[in-house]
């Protein structure tokens, strides 16, 4: 009776045991992975996510003119798919840390080989490059350390930092230009040819325009009931100043989409019209 009594308060006390060992309690500065679509390939961001709590932040938590591991946690990190230009610098494709040196009116961005270093674990022999970017004030404070890709175009984006009430802006730009025009040679030589995606590019980029709709032709060849591509010849016609034209274009481009129930297109096609009259 005495051993079954001790057998059971032993198996009690290991059952405790192992559920205070896989105990999980909300991290203090959350990890944050963000990804985004940039040119024709993408970037990925790594960092962590301290808050203000009440804190004074920069001169003061961070303090100025010493280097930050800029978050929390793990070193942060960037992952470009493509070659870009960073801050005025050419990166390759790869993975790289960031670490920044907050002052009060700029800052200093380093872009780091050290990946898979603690933040805190930082090596002046790793850096790649340093530029400064201006330290921006902001109207009300954020809580939350963040960092995010924003003002997203074709072939640039800015990579924002923020925290209380200070920013800065990072600028990327990519070579998109060279390689789709690239692609744009190459596949047109064979047999399954993209003349719509080519024809939105030339069109979109202020390109050929008699290119452009020589390809949307082309493109409704192998498709006549494509209303959106009947629309963005519309478009393309619109802008070469053949109003008649673009307003058979669209007529042709509304009067399917009516009959495919795509309310969103035959709206399009309205208020291009109202342009043309």
């Amino acid at each position: 009776m005495l051993k079954s009594l001790f057998v059971t308060i032993a198996a009690g006390c290991i059952a405790f045991s192992a559920q205070a060992q896989t105990l999980r309690t909300p991290a203090p500065s959350p990890s944050q992975m963000v990804k985004q679509d940039f040119g024709i390939s993408s970037v990925e961001l790594n960092y962590s996510r301290p808050s203000m709590k009440g804190r004074k932040i920069f001169g003061d938590l961070v303090p100025f003119n010493q280097v930050w591991r800029t978050g929390a946690n793990s070193a942060t990190r960037l992952k470009f798919a493509d070659d870009v230009i960073i801050g005025g610098q050419m990166l390759k494709a790869g993975e790289y840390a960031v670490f920044t040196i907050p002052g009060e009116r700029e800052w200093e961005i380093i872009i780091n080989k050290g990946t898979a270093n603690w933040g805190t674990d930082y090596k002046q022999d790793l850096d790649l490059f340093r530029f400064k970017v201006p330290a921006m004030s902001l109207a009300a404070p954020v809580e939350s350390f963040t960092i995010q890709f924003a003002n997203i175009k074709a072939s640039s984006m800015d990579l924002q930092i923020m925290w209380d009430r200070t920013a800065v802006n990072i600028p990327i730009t990519v070579d998109v230009e060279k390689k789709v025009m690239a692609q744009i040679d190459q596949l047109m030589n064979k047999d399954n040819r993209p003349y719509f995606a080519a024809a939105m590019y030339y069109m979109d980029n202020n390109k050929d325009l008699n290119q452009a709709l020589s390809w949307f032709d082309k493109a409704l060849e192998m498709n006549p009931n494509a209303y959106w591509m009947h629309y963005q010849r519309a478009v393309a016609l619109s802008k070469l100043g053949r109003k008649a034209d673009a307003m058979a274009a669209s007529a042709k481009s509304k009067e399917l989409a009516s009959k495919d129930g795509n309310n969103d297109y035959v709206r399009l096609n309205e208020k291009l019209q109202a342009t043309l009259k």
